[in-house]
Formats: structure tokens, sequence, C-alpha cells
């Protein structure tokens, strides 16, 4: 990087977000996921770090990554990215990182609140030098009366009622295997920056962008939600069934497990066609979907003995050609697998200087700019000195 210039300049060509720069102070997961996903589509981010062991996920492991042992959780969320360290109590630093933050067009943090505005980096004092900044805050229970409640991704999935519907059987809440409402809130992050984005084409102004993981949740459970506020129904854990759906649920093929997710009456008749049993379409308790959801257990137990006949395989190459959805439990393997074989290309290698990672794709598909993966997750400091002397440099 020419230490002269604005980094946001210097993308090798024209992508989505190229010329935005984003100052991301943030770590972990939430943020840093929406700050990738704008990195992939050509922003600028430079990632603000601690000198001292810099994002928490850098020592999150095992798994980490073979030959230099870089924590695999950290390389997920943080490639495209430039690492700037900074130890915002020092009065260089300080000053660095509000001139970072006075000359991005984006800022992204997600301290608990208050801890910004010590540092002279609170929303109302940024926004006061760089009036067209999308200053985006990432909290776990907002910033009001839930602010000084800590926001990992555990406790919202208890708290927020996802597991109130999520395990084996009731009395069993089980969180769901992967950091999800980090995730879910990333998104939403993200949408929220390119929203503010676009409004200020329109109008020149920034504006306050305020995201947090309690309500991401309560939204992202959808139907779940929704049958709450509007009929008061509290939902409780189905195991793998659906509320308002039959046959969808994982049942035991001869070999292993084997789902089922059968939205509609002709399906469910394709089904029972695939099972050499179209007298089960027939039978009053199943003719329709409602129907089929108030017999589920007696349904569930006929399918079962018809599933045990066969494998999971010889199953989906008899029920998919018939439109049936179905297919097995893989692990992460199969599906990357299956992801090869469909040819969605879900891995990328990131950056092209002879120490490559090997990414997970960018799933948003761009017919003439899509996602870049010029850089690899940087390593802690890689790109402090450039960014401090440009910092340092005038702006002319």
């Amino acid at each position: 990087m020419d230490a002269s210039t604005n980094p946001a300049e210097g993308a090798p060509e024209r992508l989505p977000l190229s010329g935005v720069l984003v100052a991301d102070f943030s770590r972990v997961l939430a943020a840093p996921y929406a700050t990738m996903l704008l990195a992939d589509l050509g922003a600028e981010v430079i990632k603000v770090e601690h000198p001292d062991g810099g994002d928490d996920t850098r020592a999150w492991g095992p798994p980490h990554a073979p030959g230099d042992g870089e924590a695999t959780y950290f390389l997920s969320v943080n490639r495209n990215k430039r690492s700037f360290t900074a130890d915002l109590r020092d009065a260089t630093d300080r000053r660095r990182a509000v001139e970072l933050a006075r000359r991005a067009d984006v800022v992204i943090e997600n301290f608990r609140p208050g801890t910004m505005a010590k540092y002279g980096l609170d929303h109302a004092r940024v926004s006061a030098a760089n009036p067209g900044v999308v200053y985006c805050s990432v909290t776990g229970f907002g910033a009001g009366k839930g602010a000084a409640l800590p926001g990992y991704d555990l406790l919202l999935q208890a708290v927020g009622g996802l597991m109130s519907v999520t395990g084996p059987a009731p009395g069993e809440p089980v969180k769901a295997g992967v950091a999800l409402v980090d995730v879910l809130t990333g998104l939403h992050a993200a949408v929220g920056v390119l929203a503010a984005l676009r409004e200020r084409e329109a109008t020149g102004e920034g504006q306050y962008v305020e995201v947090n993981l309690l309500s991401t949740l309560l939204s992202s459970m959808v139907n779940q939600s929704a049958g709450y506020t509007v009929s008061g129904v509290v939902p409780g854990i189905l195991g793998n069934r659906h509320p308002s759906i039959a046959p969808y649920e994982v049942f035991d093929a001869a070999d292993r497990p084997l789902v089922l997710a059968v939205g509609n009456d002709r399906q469910f008749a394709a089904l029972c066609a695939g099972l050499e049993e179209p007298a089960l379409a027939d039978d009053p308790r199943y003719a329709t979907n409602a129907d089929r959801v108030a017999h589920v257990d007696a349904l569930a137990g006929q399918l079962t003995a018809l599933l045990a006949r066969r494998t999971a395989a010889e199953w989906c190459e008899v029920l998919s050609p018939l439109g049936v959805p179905c297919g097995p439990v893989n692990g992460l393997d199969g599906a990357f697998a299956l992801a090869e074989e469909l040819g969605l290309g879900p891995r990328a290698a990131t950056g092209g200087d002879g120490a490559a990672v090997d990414t997970v794709a960018n799933p948003i598909g761009l017919s003439r700019t899509p996602a870049r993966y010029d850089r690899r997750p940087p390593r802690l400091g890689e790109h402090t000195d450039e960014i401090a002397a440009w910092l340092d440099r005038e702006e002319t």
C-alpha cells in the first residue's frame, strides 16, 4: 500500500464497494463477519486490534491451520482485511485511531456501550468530525437497560428463546451447533450498513446503525416468533419435527439417518408412491398437511417401518426423481462434497502470495462483480506501519 494514498483507492478492479473505507473496531464473530462480507465486495477494511494478542479469536483453537498454527476460528471471518494494531490508551495510537475514523466511510464497533466514548471514538464525536460516516454499533442487548449484559451467543440462544424450541425432546434444550445468533446479527449489520450507504448517496449524510443480538434473534425466529406475537402461542421443543408441516423430520434408514421435508400434499402422494404404499396417501388421517400434523405420531411410526427397508442412498435414488425433498444427514465433509458435486464452488483460495488460505466462498453470486479473495486473513499488526504512515501524513 502506498502510504501517501487512501488505501480504499488501491483495489485492482471495480467492485460494488470499491472506494469504501471501513474502520473496523470489532472482534470475535458478529461484527467481523459483517466486515468480511463488506471486504469481499470490495470495501477496504482496516481491522484495528490491540497489539497484545489482537482479536480474541486468534487464540480460539483447536483446530489450527497446518504450518503456522493460526486459529481457524479467526481465519473464518477475517479475509480481505488489513490488521492495524493500536492501544487506545496510548496517545499516539488513539490519535491515529481517531484520524482513521475521521477518514472512514464506515465505522463498526462491538464494544460494550460507553467504551468507545472513553477514547473519543463514539458516534457523536466521530460524526461531528465526519458528517458522512455510517457508524454501526453491534451490541448484545442494546445500549439502554441491557447495556451491561454480556453478549455471548450461547447466552442469547438461551434467553432469546432459540434453545426453548431446539433439542431432542421437551425439557432437553440444546444450542445450535454454530454461533448462529452472531452470524445472523452480522448479516443484519451488513444490510444496515449497505442501506445507510445507499441513503448517503442521495443526501450526503451518514447515520447511526444499531444492531443487537437479542432483537436479531427474535426477528430471525420468524414463524415461531409470529406464532407468539399474533396468536399468543409459546412453542416448545419438537425434536427434529416441524410445528406446522408433516412429515418434516429425521428418520432412520437401514444404514443412517435420512431427512424427509414434505411440504405439500403432492409431495406426500409422491412419497407414498415411492415407498410403494400409495394407499397411505388416501388415509383420511393424512389427507392434508393439517391432518398429517394432527396425526404426526401415527404417521411417523408407519414411515419409520417403511424407511428401514433400504439405505438412505437407495431411498434418495428412488424419491428424489419423484420430487420428494430428502437427503442424508451429512457431516461437513459430505456437505462440501455435495456442494462441489453441484458445481457451487464452496471453497475459495484466499490470497495469492504463496500463503493462500482455503476459506469458505462468499455465498453471494454477482454476475459482473463477484466477491474477491485477494487477501488472506492478516497476521496481527501486519499492516500497521504502512497504515500509520498514511494516517500521519496530512491529506491534501
